[in-house]
């Protein structure tokens, strides 16, 4: 691909201009006030992370334990041994061993 092919791609993606030069190089500063002041009013030190739904509940945090896994595992083998108990009775509906 041509270099002007993929800048006119990605012209959508990037904004026309973040900062101008007499915004970056201005005399005082003055125009990067209201970032410098945005910035510094964020919160510092280490981001938590916040996990939520059957991940957050079960296997996160205090309360982290293997209950949904043994759940899981006892509904399939309970539908498994279901569905196999039935075909089974189909087979000796007509049929004896």
């Amino acid at each position: 691909m041509h270099a002007s092919l993929v800048r006119r791609q990605l012209s959508g993606l990037i904004p026309p201009k973040i900062a101008t030069p007499k915004l970056v190089a201005g005399e005082s500063g003055t125009g990067l006030g209201p970032l410098v002041d945005f910035y510094s009013k964020l919160p510092k030190g280490q981001a938590t992370s916040r996990v939520s739904g059957i991940k957050g509940r079960f296997f996160a945090g205090a309360n982290a334990s293997g209950k949904p896994i043994v759940a899981l595992i006892a509904g399939l083998f309970v539908i498994g041994y279901t569905l196999d108990y039935n075909l089974h009775l189909k087979h000796h509906k007509n049929h004896t061993h």
